[in-house]
């Protein structure tokens, strides 16, 4: 495997300042970082002003990173709430386009596959496809993350199959949304929500993947998933890392434990290169 960017998803930095987290990459050795956009408390928001938006850009400037990726968050699966969740997709997009961002994270949404059929699926196409319109326009290109719906509990979270992590509506959603949307690849999302084989689903999204978000868990006593490093839980990287062949794409580590981040993305570095050495 060739050596690739590493660079770090928004999620597990959203309790930093925009500069500590941009600090913190740079310390690490990030090659870049997902820019959080109106889905955590510490993102960039939604009424962001252009001064605001300039005011990131420069940051990104100062500590050398390519402002390339957002990450916002959605649920088009919900049909009570898909207008409102596309205006607020629009909103982003428009907040891309004013700090040149190229790919913007959105989901399809977290609920159950067995609920988005009928008008739900349909309006859930509707809800994509309008983004996705809007996007190009704007010179933005949607990226879906493959996630699965998430119960938490006090101890972790479970993961349940969703139309981006199970396979038969991966192959029919591809048929129905535009050429333009693209995918975030998770494979550790889809091996804790129940795909026994996250390779072949590799290989289906293969050439409309933007880039891939590298998390793990590790399976507590009461059967529910904590966040780890990658060389330290269930998913097994080593084996994924070395039968993905020739893709050189984008790689994103996504630690999620805010109060242990530094560590949980220096080890999971750490073995990402060992793999790439190997």
């Amino acid at each position: 495997m060739e050596k690739c960017e590493i660079g770090a998803a928004a999620w597990g930095f959203r309790e930093l300042d925009l500069e500590e987290q941009l600090k913190l990459c740079q310390r690490l050795g990030f090659s870049s970082l997902e820019l959080g956009i109106a889905n955590a408390p510490k993102d960039v928001p939604l009424d962001a002003t252009d001064e605001e938006i300039q005011k990131v850009r420069e940051l990104y400037q100062k500590y050398q990173m390519p402002l390339w990726c957002a990450a916002t968050g959605n649920d088009f699966t919900v049909v009570q709430v898909v207008e409102e969740q596309i205006k607020k997709i629009k909103k982003v997009i428009l907040i891309c386009e004013k700090a040149g961002i190229s790919y913007l994270r959105i989901f399809a949404g977290f609920s159950a596959i067995g609920e988005v059929t009928g008008e739900r699926w349909k309006e859930m196409i509707r809800a994509i496809n309008e983004t996705a319109d809007f996007a190009k326009e704007h010179q933005v290109i949607p990226a879906v993350e493959t996630h699965g719906g998430v119960n938490a509990f006090p101890d972790g979270v479970v993961h349940f199959a969703s139309v981006t992590t199970d396979y038969t509506a991966l192959e029919k959603l591809l048929k129905e949304i535009r050429g333009n949307v693209l995918f975030v690849f998770d494979p550790a999302n889809l091996a804790a929500a129940g795909e026994k084989d996250p390779l072949r689903v590799f290989r289906l999204l293969k050439d409309r993947i933007a880039y891939m978000h590298l998390k793990n868990f590790i399976k507590l006593p009461s059967g529910h998933l904590d966040p780890a490093p990658l060389g330290a839980g269930v998913f097994d990287w080593n084996v994924f890392v070395s039968r993905i062949g020739d893709w050189q794409g984008r790689y994103m580590i996504e630690f999620e434990k805010p109060e242990i981040l530094e560590c949980g993305c220096q080890e999971s570095i750490d073995y990402l290169y060992r793999h790439q050495e190997g």
